[in-house]
Formats: C-alpha cells, structure tokens, sequence
C-alpha cells in the first residue's frame, strides 16, 4: 500500500517552530481557562506561584505539578470540570477500582477535536471516503467505538457500528460488506482470523492494550494485511491521541497540536492544549513509551508503541518484567493465546507462562524466557482451545494469585 496524502497537511505538515509557537500560546491559554476557575488545577497552579499564562512557558513545562488518575478519582465524578453544565454534551469513562469508573466530561468542541484526529488517524492507515470501516470497538462509556465512528464519518467513509462480540455475526457481515478497514483490539483481530478464510480488508488499526511487534505479525500473516497500531486514552481524548501511518516506520504520529507529550522516567504525560470541557495539565497516563522525532512528510513527533503500563510491571525476585517482553518470546513458540500469572501465594513470587503449543517447545521457551528475563518461568503447555478468548475487546494476558486455588488446570 502507497503513503496516502495526510488528511490535514496544513497541520500535519507544518513548520516545526511554527507549532511549537501554537502550542506554547494553547499552553498559556489552558493556564488562563485554569486559572479562573477555582478547581483543583487552578488551585495546583496558584500554589506553584503561577498567576497568568504568560508565566509559564514549553520550555519550563516540566515544572509544572502533574495531575493523576487518584485525583481525577478525588474529585468525582466532575470536580475537574471547568466548562459550563449546559455545554457538555456527552460523558465518557473507563473502568475503575471498587466499581467507581473515570468519567470524562466533553463539550461540543471537544467531539470535533476526536473526530479530527480520528479522521487523521484513518487516512493516514489508507483510508479514504470510499472505504468501508467495520468497526468492532465496544460502543458505549469506553471511547474506542465512538472514537472510530466520529472519525470514520469526519473523513466520509461508510462506518458499519459492530461493537464487540458476536463473532459469527461480524464474520457474516465482513464476508458480506466487504469493509476494506478493520477496527478492533488486537486481541480480537486473533479472535476473527480464527473464523475468517478470506477477507476484503487492505489495513487493521488496532489498540486499547499494548501488543507486540510479533503479536503484528501474526495478524497480519493470519489476515494477510498491513496491522497499524493506535493509541489514546479517555483522559485525554479517547483513540487517535497518536496512530502509526503506513509511512511512519512503526511509530505512532502524535497528534501533538492538541496533546502536548512528555516523558518521565519512562512514563507518558500529556497536556491537552485545546479540549474545554476537563482539560489536564500534565496528565500522568501510566503508560510506558518513549518520544521519537518526526520522519517523512509529517512533521508531528513519534511514539513508540507501548511498552506496557507502569502498573502491569512485575516486579519477580528483584527484577523488572513487563508482560510485553514475555509475549515478543510466546509468540515465537506458540500461539498468541496465552496467560501469564504472578504467583505470590508463597513468600517466594514465581511466574507462570501458560501457552497452547506441543509438549516438544516446553524446553525451548523455557530457556529464552529466562535469557530474556533473567529469571526462570514455569511453562505449562495446554492443547489448543484450553485458554479462553475474548469476545468483547482486551484479552486477558495478566493474572496475580495471592490464596485459593489456581485457576487453570495442572498450573499450580
């Protein structure tokens, strides 16, 4: 598939200082929205000595307090909130502890922001206004559905709204559609490669859990298409915060004009410089990447493609292992159905690595798991089917015991 044209090259495009001086006066006005309310960031602000926007600069960003998800938590369900009750026009959320979500507030300005960089996401894959996009994200409080629709339908593609599940059903219609755009997690891109023969799609995008360069290569020999990765999270816009383009060397093109990135210690902090209904100032993600510079025509700064989350990092007789190392092995043996478990029902924690193989790779997994980790694993080898799939969106990779009985059996 040839680079398409960007969807807005003005901005795509543009001179690199020319944007960091928009970017800059959307900080100073953030600070200003901030700042005159008498929320929680305006009150962080006021603390730090910053009185106007014109206080604070790109460059002295990184001085700036941070925000997390505990505070957003803290003030729930819309202490954060700075535009107008009557302005919203929908919530988002995603999934919290003890049953209490993360719900996002947006404006009217802020769902033509999303379905901007959504279209910029989608014709950068390849997509145009002749393409069919079937769209298998969960519709609904999480953003991946909606994200995918408000971006398909800015960019004037035809957008068949599957959701999850369903499976039967989805391979009927792509058989029967013939979508030249697939939509989904990884996961279940595995999931649907299983039940389709042949197929009329050219590009997946794929996101919403970290995956592998070699979990996308086994999508795209099992689908025979290019597999482009997709990142956002509902904090700060929902899909299309960066998106890989055919043309964009495996790295995500941030949409940098609107979410102004940094790391830290390995960590995604982003600014969102131009939503009004709950912006953030230096929104700590929790997801582990790092910052690339531009390439190509764009001139937009990359990211790589998660690493993991900082809360997903085992932590295994003193050694750090994100479960994405794990899976770059896995899939070099065995299928990508597997499950990984922190084993801490002993004062000794132990990790577990289930996978659908032959008895005959035991052995060698074994071994490379413990070069590329350090540590031995105990692998068990279940006959293919064993390990569950997912219907609805994220598979589950990660299992932690801490007591009762463990939960596949002849894993114990």
């Amino acid at each position: 598939m040839t680079a398409p044209t960007p969807f807005d090259p003005k901005i795509e495009c543009m001179d690199r200082e020319a944007r960091r001086e928009l970017q800059e006066q959307r900080l100073q006005s953030l600070v200003d929205r901030l700042l005159s309310t008498d929320n929680f960031q305006g009150a962080r602000l006021r603390e730090a000595g910053v009185t106007r926007g014109t206080d604070v600069s790109l460059d002295e960003i990184h001085l700036l307090p941070t925000i997390s998800k505990q505070d957003l938590w803290d003030h729930y369900p819309f202490g954060l909130r700075i535009a107008p009750e009557e302005d919203i026009v929908c919530v988002h959320g995603s999934s919290g502890t003890g049953g209490r979500p993360t719900l996002i507030p947006y404006t009217a300005h802020d769902i033509g922001i999303w379905a901007e960089v959504m279209a910029r996401a989608l014709k950068g894959a390849g997509a145009t206004k002749s393409s069919i996009v079937h769209n298998a994200y969960g519709y609904g409080l999480f953003t991946g559905g909606l994200g995918v629709h408000h971006g398909g339908m800015r960019l004037g593609a035809t957008v068949i709204p599957m959701s999850g599940g369903m499976t039967e059903r989805q391979t009927r219609l792509i058989k029967d559609l013939k979508p030249d755009v697939l939509c989904c997690t990884p996961s279940y891109a595995l999931r649907l490669a299983e039940e389709l023969q042949e197929n009329s799609i050219r590009v997946g995008v794929f996101g919403a859990e970290p995956w592998t360069e070699e979990m996308r290569q086994q999508i795209e020999r099992q689908l025979g298409i290019r597999a482009l990765d997709i990142y956002g999270l509902s904090e700060v816009i929902g899909p299309g915060v960066a998106c890989e383009s055919l043309d964009s060397e495996g790295l995500l093109n941030v949409a940098e004009d609107h979410f102004y990135p940094e790391t830290q210690d390995g960590e995604l902090i982003f600014t969102t410089l131009t939503k009004t209904g709950m912006p953030l100032l230096r929104y700590r993600t929790g997801d582990v990447a790092t910052l690339e510079e531009p390439a190509g025509s764009r001139t937009l700064r990359r990211m790589s493609k998660l690493k993991g989350r900082k809360d997903d990092m085992l932590i295994i007789r003193g050694v750090n292992v994100f479960p994405t190392e794990i899976e770059a092995v896995v899939l070099n043996h065995a299928s990508p159905h597997y499950l990984i478990v922190e084993d801490r029902r002993t004062t000794t924690a132990q990790l577990h690595v289930a996978v659908e193989s032959t008895e005959d790779v035991k052995s060698a997994l074994t071994a490379q798991l413990k070069e590329r980790l350090g540590i031995t694993c105990q692998v068990l080898v279940l006959e293919p089917g064993k390990l569950p799939r997912t219907e609805q969106g994220k598979a589950q990779r990660l299992a932690r015991w801490t007591q009762g009985q463990a939960p596949i059996e002849g894993l114990t």
